[in-house]
């Protein structure tokens, strides 16, 4: 990048502007020895003047031996006279955070817990993945390469802040379909993740220190949202059956929700549980967020409708996302809102970032129109149900009765309950030690959790794999 070089002193030449401007570029080290300058075809063009005015200065350079002319390659810094490069400010200015900006600070060494071992560990049972291996990468290319062929320049513009039309038609269409979501393409909102719909429903609907209900133990994405919001945190309990509905408080203006698959103890919120949650929803005048992050993965009996398809007052707000069933990087998820709370939402989204990535949002959109989504989900539905039975199967001939398994029938991880008297962290430093990857839940508890357990996510690992890591990690709880 060329530096910048201002030309606003009218009592001194232009020339000796662009010299002293290069000059001081060369010693600050902003151009380092050895570095080739910018042609004087350039330079003028980027400063709007003459070409002979850049001309004379890099002649005044090539004088002082600042730099030197190689024929036919250009002109270079002359190794020595250009200051060691240092991107860092000379002095670090004590600046001030917002109330926001504290709160983020302070929850930094544990964001992104889930980031890659170093070292990899042999049998990582990593959860809140997807299968990239089983992806048809290829067609995905193909079909990316035609939308960005088939782009006209007006496409390349600013997009529509609630998404791409096709794309929201396709996501309405299947949602309807496989979660008995009741909805309008018109109510779908397209967003950069699952994240930012969190972001942006907090942003929203609750003011600092407003009061939400949410599971215990929850994701930590949502919490730590509330959290560096100012929202007042109501935790209640989870069991086998999904989230306490009995024990909701009475003075919460919104409740946050996984029940498809319990963020992370993998419960299922029962039907009787739901109705319970809707009406406590309708007394209260409250809010639902339904975070359907594993809603296409059940394997016992027949799956339960989307709690929004339940609900007839338009007090649900449905999150969707593809980080699951496509691929985490893609960044693509949806909200779909009840009607009246499209304009504000739409307003946010655009204040936010305008919109979210177009080219991507018109590939996903023929990905899933033309069959390819509901194929791949059928593949990854019998890879994922192959892989839970084997890893089962596993725990129950190498840990028995040592472990409590939870979270089984429906998502792509499961919970191992050790005994109160085991230590999360001795176990999950026994187990790196034999080259096995398990993740603890104490950090998901908002209360301190009952007992210790373990996630062991199963997407990625191959059938030997799941077998030789239980192997392993019965070798590490005798620890």
């Amino acid at each position: 990048m060329q530096p910048v070089i201002p030309l606003s002193d009218p009592r001194e030449p232009l020339y000796r502007q662009v010299y002293v401007g290069l000059r001081q570029a060369i010693r600050e080290g902003s151009y380092r020895s050895g570095e080739r300058l910018p042609s004087t075809r350039d330079l003028a063009e980027q400063l709007g003047i003459s070409r002979t005015v850049v001309v004379l200065a890099y002649e005044q350079l090539l004088s002082e031996g600042f730099v030197a002319g190689r024929g036919g390659s250009g002109t270079y810094v002359v190794d020595g006279v250009s200051a060691p490069h240092s991107g860092a400010a000379t002095k670090t200015a004590q600046l001030r955070l917002s109330r926001f900006g504290v709160s983020a600070a302070s929850i930094a060494p544990e964001v992104d817990s889930l980031e890659r071992r170093v070292p990899s560990l042999r049998y990582d049972f990593a959860y809140a993945r997807s299968d990239v291996d089983c992806f048809p990468f290829e067609m995905w290319r193909r079909i990316l390469l035609r939308c960005a062929r088939e782009a006209s320049v007006r496409e390349l513009d600013y997009g529509p802040t609630a998404g791409n039309e096709p794309l929201r038609e396709a996501i309405c269409s299947h949602v309807r379909r496989s979660r008995a979501v009741a909805c309008e393409p018109s109510q779908v909102m397209i967003v950069s993740g699952s994240q930012q719909a969190l972001d942006l429903i907090t942003r929203v609907l609750l003011e600092r220190g407003d009061r939400a209900a949410i599971e215990d133990p929850c994701y930590q994405g949502t919490r730590e949202i509330l959290r560096a919001a100012g929202v007042r945190l109501l935790p209640v309990a989870v069991d086998r059956e999904g989230l306490n509905t009995a024990a909701l408080p009475s003075n919460a203006r919104m409740a946050f929700v996984t029940p498809s698959h319990q963020f992370p103890t993998g419960a299922i919120l029962s039907l009787s549980r739901r109705q319970m949650l809707l009406q406590w929803a309708r007394q209260q005048n409250a809010v639902i967020v339904e975070d359907d992050y594993d809603g296409e993965f059940r394997y016992e009996g027949r799956r339960l409708e989307s709690l929004q398809g339940l609900d007839t007052d338009g007090r649900v707000i449905y999150v969707g996302t593809f980080s699951r069933t496509v691929f985490s990087a893609l960044r693509l998820g949806y909200l779909i809102l009840p009607k009246p709370l499209l304009p504000a939402f739409t307003a946010a989204k655009w204040l936010c970032d305008r919109h979210t990535a177009t080219l991507e949002q018109e590939a996903l959109a023929v990905f899933i129109t033309s069959g390819l989504y509901e194929r791949h989900l059928r593949r990854v539905r019998r890879k994922n149900g192959t892989a839970r039975l084997v890893l089962l199967d596993a725990v129950k001939k190498r840990l028995g009765d040592r472990v409590e398994v939870t979270g089984d029938g429906a998502g792509a991880h499961i919970v191992l309950w050790l005994d109160e008297r085991s230590r999360e962290e001795t176990v999950i430093a026994a187990a790196a030690a034999e080259g096995v990857g398990v993740y603890g839940t104490a950090g998901y508890f908002l209360k301190p959790a009952p007992r210790p357990g373990l996630v062991l996510g199963y997407a990625r690992l191959s059938d030997g794999d799941i077998r030789e890591g239980v192997r392993r990690l019965s070798k590490a709880l005798r620890v």
